[in-house]
């Protein structure tokens, strides 16, 4: 069939096409008679995909492919909605009734009705087909009306909700969080229909929050019986006799930091200064794919995945825990094969040489960024000025002192390592910040569960230099790895961060001169370091949070591609993904290119070649679309925690900072990183005018104006963990 399509598209195609009738184009084109009907059903296909047209003297034509256009519907809780074609960054708007009854994510067909250029809006169009529905099954809240029921999706913007058939409720209660597979989408007005297929608990249920994400986003939770044997069947002993052959360095000081409460470890560092003055970086990462074989049930289930999802209490891998917290996982004291990058790195923060060797390593030490940071300052003879306000407070920094005391007693021998870390470390970010890397110091959200996991605390994430030693030597790695193998022509996987359009720095300029502010360059010449210019200029003033958010914004979002691109955040020509081959599958394949080289000694045939350049960019591909949806997931999961945080603070007063301003209202951040909307009518007993340019509220009576980076108190007045939505009014 598809054969087909493309002999009739290219020929429809050519200068010399006029439209003809099937018969007419069936002759030119020597469609045998027995062939004619099969070729009458590829134009039938061709006419309902909207690719060709038939006038009213039947005769077909190729149709204007840039008033007929495919793309993904985005809808609004409202009623119209916007849809999003692929490699555009403008959508096009869809009025509530021209949707078609699209459902949130479906693949539609739209005609453009209006042209952005003559209207000076975004295009407007409407959805003529629905292709292909994204949501078989629905999660949502049961609702028992007696003789029929319905369910509210928790996803408002699905745009119905759903009715149930009394036969069809299965066991379902009111107020339960259950899964339903649509039976029939909604039509002339109707609601869809469906039946309640499985019921994950009630709504106030411990875990049934985050379990509702995982089947609303069809996540593979657990592994298939054959991958579990397969990861099984690896043993500890089994690596004395895969050793052969690797650079032995087992007896070299190494050690892992990382977050206290990781499990899957697959990063190593050491650090050694060289008689010439020089540091030797080396970066071991876990070898897995000695373990994860291409075309093995393991490596099958790893491309489906793509990524691990962390979801606050649970993490959904991307490899069977006997493998990610296991084998491949760089224990302590534990013999373990890895893929080593050593670096000789000169006092400018350059790497002057490197080698990529399969190499074996025993972890000296496990250490987490906090036991780090104590060291660190200890070395630094920083002292606490920490103030003890009461005798529990006291308690604890006495707990605290013994702690590090021991921890110092126990790491004396490896100060020296550490100190070199820290030297490398601030070498490195220098040159970084010479070239223009971006600093966006937007703060990470850490949430504290109870033993039922329900939210307790919502707050900052700390971060210490002990994260920037890491971040700093991995960045390094994955730059050293993704130059080394482009100048080898390898078929390989590169994260690509592309610099943003010129319409965006437009808008942000716009807004950046109400505080003084500008990005520098023009349009064919933008480097990061325009950028980086101004968040070092706003560091520690009240819009740093803002303007910072704002510019991440206005960048691109960092995808995977086959093809180098350079990476435009972090100033970088060359970069990949190549240090977490546990939890992304990138990184996986790369090693997999990696160590075919190294086997064939650099001389790798063109089937292989050939090979292994499809897979990176299905691969890439494969990638980019499950780490959207590993991100959303986990976003919904912070969204659903601070939501459930704030439920019982309802009345309470907190200051905050003003983050977003819309045409509906204003978003408030708090100090906690909770963000909260004030809708128009919260803000008091006025009219407020919205200015676009400015983003800017103003009160028609009062003249109160409004702006981004304003500090404001407000009320909390509604929190709702289902709808992941959080409502302020001002004080």
């Amino acid at each position: 069939m598809e054969e087909k399509e493309k002999l009739i598209l290219d020929f429809m195609s050519e200068e010399s096409y006029v439209p003809m009738k099937a018969k007419e184009m069936a002759s030119i084109l020597c469609v045998p008679k027995t062939e004619y009907s099969s070729f009458s059903e590829v134009l039938k296909k061709l006419e309902e995909e909207y690719r060709i047209q038939k006038n009213r003297k039947s005769k077909y034509s190729l149709v204007d492919s840039n008033r007929y256009i495919t793309g993904v519907f985005r809808a609004n809780e409202k009623g119209f909605g916007f849809v999003k074609i692929k490699d555009r960054e403008d959508e096009v708007y869809i009025s509530k009734s021209h949707t078609k009854n699209a459902l949130n994510g479906d693949t539609v067909l739209i005609e453009i009705l209006k042209d952005e250029k003559d209207s000076g809006h975004s295009e407007e169009g409407k959805i003529i087909k629905i292709l292909t529905r994204d949501k078989d099954t629905v999660v949502g809240v049961f609702i028992n009306s007696k003789n029929y029921g319905f369910v509210v999706p928790d996803d408002r913007k699905l745009g119905t909700d759903i009715f149930i058939s009394k036969k069809n409720f299965g066991k379902a209660r009111n107020d339960s969080k259950v899964l339903v597979k649509i039976l029939k989408y909604p039509e002339n007005g109707k609601n869809a229909e469906g039946k309640v297929i499985e019921v994950l608990g009630n709504i106030n249920e411990a875990g049934v929050d985050m379990l509702s994400l995982i089947k609303d986003y069809k996540l593979p939770y657990e592994f298939p019986e054959a991958v579990v044997e397969e990861a099984q069947s690896y043993k500890e002993e089994d690596i004395k006799n895969d050793i052969k052959c690797r650079l032995d360095l087992r007896e070299e000081e190494i050690f892992t930091i990382d977050g206290e409460d990781a499990k899957d470890l697959d990063d190593a560092v050491n650090v050694k200064k060289l008689e010439n003055g020089n540091f030797e970086l080396g970066v071991h990462i876990a070898d897995v794919s000695h373990y994860v074989k291409e075309d093995s049930k393991l490596d099958k289930e790893a491309i489906i995945r793509g990524t691990s999802i962390y979801m606050l209490d649970r993490v959904i891998p991307m490899l069977p825990r006997e493998l990610s917290n296991g084998i491949c996982s760089l224990n302590q004291k534990k013999d373990r094969l890895t893929l080593s990058v050593i670096m000789e790195i000169n006092n400018e923060g350059q790497v002057v040489s490197s080698q990529i060797k399969k190499s074996v390593i025993n972890v000296t030490r496990r250490m987490s960024y906090n036991e780090i940071a104590t060291i660190l300052k200890y070395l630094n003879n920083e002292k606490n000025e920490e103030k003890i306000e009461n005798t529990n407070k006291a308690k604890e920094r006495i707990n605290k002192l013994e702690k590090d005391l021991k921890l110092l007693k126990e790491c004396k021998p490896y100060f020296e390592h550490f100190k070199q870390m820290e030297d490398l470390a601030k070498i490195l970010k220098q040159r970084r910040e010479r070239q223009g890397s971006l600093n966006l110091d937007i703060p990470e959200t850490k949430i504290v569960l109870d033993k039922d996991g329900f939210a307790i605390d919502v707050k900052k994430y700390e971060l210490t230099f002990a994260n920037e030693i890491i971040e700093q030597f991995m960045l390094t790695a994955n730059e050293t790895v993704a130059e080394t193998f482009y100048w080898l022509e390898a078929p390989f996987i590169y994260r690509v961060h592309e610099e943003p359009d010129e319409d965006k720095i437009l808008e942000l300029n716009k807004f950046l001169y109400n505080f003084g502010y500008k990005i520098k360059g023009s349009k064919d010449n933008i480097h990061p370091k325009a950028f980086a210019e101004v968040l070092e200029d706003i560091k520690g003033k009240e819009e740093e949070r803002v303007i910072s958010t704002l510019i991440l914004r206005t960048l691109k979002v960092a995808r995977y591609e086959s093809e180098n691109k350079g990476h435009f955040g972090i100033a970088s020509k060359y970069y990949c993904h190549f240090t977490s081959p546990i939890r992304r599958y990138p990184d996986l394949f790369i090693h997999r290119v990696i160590s075919k080289y190294l086997a064939d000694n650099y001389n790798i045939s063109e089937e292989i070649l050939e090979k292994y350049s499809e897979q990176s960019t299905n691969y890439a591909n494969q990638s980019s679309e499950r780490e959207k949806v590993a991100q959303k997931v986990e976003r919904d999961s912070i969204d659903i925690k601070k939501a459930e945080f704030m439920q019982d603070k309802i009345g309470e007063e907190f200051e905050g900072i003003v983050s977003s301003i819309t045409s509906f209202g204003m978003f408030v951040e708090l100090e906690s990183t909770v963000e909260g909307l004030i809708r128009f009518e919260n803000l008091g007993d006025e009219y407020f005018i919205y200015d676009e340019n400015r983003k800017t509220l103003t009160g028609e009576k009062t003249k109160i104006t409004y702006k981004i980076g304003d500090k404001v108190k407000i009320r909390v007045i509604h929190a709702d963990k289902i709808t992941r939505q959080i409502d302020f009014e001002i004080v």
